[in-house]
């Protein structure tokens, strides 16, 4: 069974006490859910959920329940209304802005300073492309390029995540002052990384993509993308915290791009509701990404600023608790105004 979150409240104090329910402890109210089982669909009020049972109640209260603030050191990274996280690529290859940071520590880490100046509450460095087709980066020339970038970010104040799939490159990252590991292949590429993690006491970014361990742009038939990348990360979920990771410090990411069509990632934006129920804040990964450019003329990287606000925007509807953006200062205007037309003081 699967609950997905529809009928979503402007106005919950217009609905009699138990018939709305607020998602995530977020901003975003809903009244109902679409109940799935294989093919089966049906709507059921949030009123009468707990008629379907211990599954239903155990995902009800994941969706329902806020998701306690991660605190690293002096900083504080809420959920309870969508952020952004700057993507700083350190890589001559990376898809959107490869070269642009490369072999030049203090120039990346003003860049990224700007970034956070704009509104980023989190800088994500990254120093190996995973885009399809990507030359494998050794981990040391990886960890060489990323944590002399994540030290200057780090002392300068700015809360960092670490982009990589590899245990050295966030051992090394972790001990010059990052705060979260982001790892692509949900911890599964280097057998190293889950004893790091749970080690560490880090906050870890799990996202899906069908072969982690081969690189993550497989290209499998699903039947159904939304709930079987749920299941997934479900599954995933489970070994992590098995393994010793605390499960308050898991985020979740669907891996929009990573071995998915274009049908399949529109059918994940449209189901992102979905994944409140596994009870982890979400990050969402859709900025300048190809779909843009399958649905605007084959649009280049460079102009799909626009595509790219407009995936945040459907995000930040859908309750997602991190964005994950090239274009910081556009997004976060983009949610302040999204916001402001929630604010009841602002629209009586």
């Amino acid at each position: 069974m699967h609950l997905r979150p529809i009928h979503f409240a402007d106005a919950p104090f217009a609905y009699p006490d138990g018939h709305v329910a607020r998602l995530a402890g977020g901003m975003q109210w809903f009244a109902a859910y679409e109940v799935s089982e294989g093919d089966a669909r049906c709507i059921v009020p949030v009123a009468d959920i707990a008629a379907l049972g211990e599954r239903a109640a155990t995902l009800h209260a994941r969706i329902t329940s806020p998701r306690p603030a991660w605190v690293l050191g002096e900083r504080t990274l809420r959920f309870d209304q969508p952020a952004v996280a700057g993507i700083l690529n350190v890589t001559p290859d990376s898809f959107s802005d490869g070269g642009a940071h490369v072999d030049d520590p203090a120039g990346a880490a003003a860049a990224g300073m700007a970034m956070a100046a704009a509104g980023a509450a989190v800088i994500d460095v990254g120093a190996e492309s995973t885009r399809p087709g990507a030359t494998l980066v050794w981990e040391e020339d990886e960890a060489r390029r990323a944590a002399p970038v994540v030290e200057r970010l780090a002392r300068a104040g700015a809360l960092v995540s670490i982009d990589t799939r590899k245990a050295p490159v966030m051992e090394a990252a972790l001990a010059a002052g990052a705060g979260i590991v982001n790892d692509v292949s949900a911890l599964l590429w280097d057998e190293r990384a889950l004893d790091l993690v749970a080690r560490s006491g880090a906050p870890v970014v799990l996202m899906h993509s069908p072969d982690p361990r081969a690189g993550g742009h497989g290209r499998p038939t699903y039947r159904h993308v939304a709930t079987e990348v749920f299941d997934w990360l479900e599954a995933r979920i489970a070994a992590v915290v098995a393994a010793g990771v605390d499960r308050a410090r898991i985020m979740v990411d669907p891996g929009i791009g990573f071995g998915k069509s274009l049908v399949d990632n529109l059918a994940l934006i449209q189901a992102l509701p979905l994944f409140h129920g596994l009870g982890c804040p979400i990050m969402l990964g859709a900025s300048r990404k190809r779909m843009i450019g399958a649905l605007d003329n084959e649009a280049p990287v460079g102009e799909r600023l626009g595509g790219s606000v407009a995936l945040a925007v459907a995000g930040a509807q859908a309750g997602v608790q991190l964005l994950r953006v090239h274009d910081v200062a556009a997004t976060v205007q983009a949610l302040r105004v999204w916001r402001g037309l929630r604010d009841r003081a602002l629209t009586p």
